[in-house]
């Protein structure tokens, strides 16, 4: 058994603790989008059963994720429960249809400080929204809400007996994963997390803390296929925006998560297109079961790396336990302690932010740390799909700024003519300088300009030099006389500058 999968000790156990970050997201979710607990559920197990066993990306995990939430509580109140399924559904098949035309390779074009900075701003995310979850309490919507909230609910917390036993369950959580490294090796086998829980969930039996705990129902009645009814919304316009935005946003948020969990390990890289295809049959199962849409999660995907998975057994195995537990043992479930799960959840968010590569990346660039902290700090302030949209605009921004490298000479003997050196890209970017460079030069003090090192003249640049070169010469001074035609840095049909 074990020399056909060799790697399954690591995975049963990796899977075990994705299991245990699952269940307060997938709970959580659900109930930020208006649906009940359980549907939140049912994608987890179709993120696990479905996707997990297709290729793609294949430590990465998919279920209900935090970044859909506002979306899907808009679709819910304006068209109900029941049409969700449908528009879930029809997205699933719009992302299948993106996969098989190969478009999501496109998304591998992505900047390293991008993806950096998209972990870093979901780490700040999750453990600001984590720690009001670990004292009981309940969290602002949005991501600076949480943050700038955190003193205020400290202070509440030390007034209150509850908040107090639930913090102490949530902190000694995250001291145990911490620690649990120094552990003997023989009970290292176990994973922190894992052995956190279980402690936890001890404690607060043994002294009967007055601590939430998972609260779960049976599957089967939420489990609700959409009928006749639902699929006529579809003749109403409104419906199909609110589909291509779930199609879009979802594989958006799946394929940028890749790019993020690609650089957590050295196993295999992500195939693009057919991770497309692995979210669309996902999406397309979870609108027939009536259930929320999915996308690959960021926080479960690292959970999984850190835990030591190495094939995609252990997203499977953890479909199977959100399956075994929340259909068949929702008892079970309801001795964890909430604040337990949010300690583990505080941890992985922790371990998203790259504290030392920060510092690194700004001794050495800049602008490549400006673009990290830039889209950390969006996400945190609107979300991840747009914070990562700012990132890499910015980042776009930062390339077209440097490949725009244009170096101008001036060179005046005091007699003769000026002599002007132009070299480099010469684009719209660079032309303020340009202008403001020749505009200074005399009037009454004839002008060669050497376009011969410039590699890239722009349509914007040429047009400047022209009537630049043309009120020059307007002046009464002799025409500014061009050397070097510039071949290499226009079409063939352009004619060189000139000012004759």
């Amino acid at each position: 058994m074990l020399s056909k999968f060799p790697h399954l000790r690591q995975d049963l156990l990796a899977s075990i603790v994705v299991f245990l970050v699952a269940v307060p997201l997938c709970v959580g979710v659900a109930v930020a989008s208006g649906v009940p607990a359980e549907v939140g559920l049912v994608t987890g197990i179709v993120g696990g059963l479905v996707t997990g066993l297709m290729r793609g990306s294949s430590l990465q995990v998919s279920g209900p994720a935090a970044g859909m939430t506002v979306l899907v509580f808009e679709a819910v109140s304006e068209f109900g429960v029941a049409t969700l399924g449908v528009i879930v559904l029809i997205a699933g098949l719009l992302q299948l249809a993106m996969g098989f035309l190969g478009i999501g390779r496109w998304f591998r074009a992505i900047s390293v400080s991008v993806v950096e900075g998209m972990l870093c701003g979901i780490g700040l995310v999750i453990i600001a929204g984590q720690l009001y979850a670990a004292a009981g309490m309940k969290a602002p919507e949005t991501g600076t809400g949480k943050i700038v909230g955190l003193p205020g609910a400290f202070a509440d917390a030390l007034g209150s007996t509850e908040a107090l036993a639930s913090l102490a369950i949530g902190t000694g959580t995250v001291a145990v994963i911490v620690l649990w490294r120094k552990t003997p090796k023989g009970v290292r086998a176990l994973p922190g997390a894992l052995a956190a829980v279980i402690l936890a969930t001890a404690a607060s039996s043994a002294f009967s803390l007055p601590v939430a705990t998972v609260q779960v129902e049976g599957l089967l009645g939420v489990v609700q296929p959409p009928g006749a009814e639902a699929f006529g919304e579809l003749a109403g316009p409104a419906v199909w925006g609110t589909i291509v935005a779930f199609a879009l946003i979802a594989s958006a948020e799946s394929l940028f998560s890749a790019a993020a969990v690609d650089r957590l390990h050295n196993g295999p890289r992500t195939e693009y297109n057919k991770e497309m295809i692995a979210q669309g049959a996902g999406n397309t199962v979870c609108g027939l079961l009536g259930a929320l849409p999915m996308t690959a999660v960021i926080v479960r995907s690292s959970a999984n790396v850190n835990a030591g998975a190495k094939t995609k057994a252990s997203r499977v195995l953890h479909g199977v336990w959100l399956l075994l537990f929340a259909a068949l043992l929702p008892s079970a479930l309801a001795l964890i302690p909430l604040p337990a799960l949010a300690g583990v959840l505080v941890h992985a968010g922790w371990k998203l932010i790259p504290f030392r590569g920060i510092a690194a990346l700004w001794r050495a660039h800049p602008g490549e740390a400006l673009i990290l902290v830039v889209t950390a700090a969006s996400i945190v302030a609107v979300n991840m799909f747009e914070g990562v949209l700012i990132g890499l605009a910015l980042s776009v921004v930062k390339t077209a700024w440097q490949a725009s490298h244009a170096k101008l000479e001036v060179i005046d003997k005091g007699a003769g003519p000026i002599q002007v050196y132009l070299s480099g890209n010469a684009t719209f970017l660079r032309l303020p300088r340009i202008l403001d460079t020749l505009e200074a030069l005399p009037e009454d003090r004839p002008v060669e300009l050497d376009l011969s090192g410039v590699h890239h003249l722009d349509h914007a640049c040429r047009t400047a030099l022209e009537n630049w070169a043309e009120r020059h010469g307007a002046a009464g001074t002799a025409p500014v006389k061009v050397t070097g035609d510039g071949k290499a840095a226009r079409p063939e049909s352009e004619e060189p500058v000139t000012a004759a």
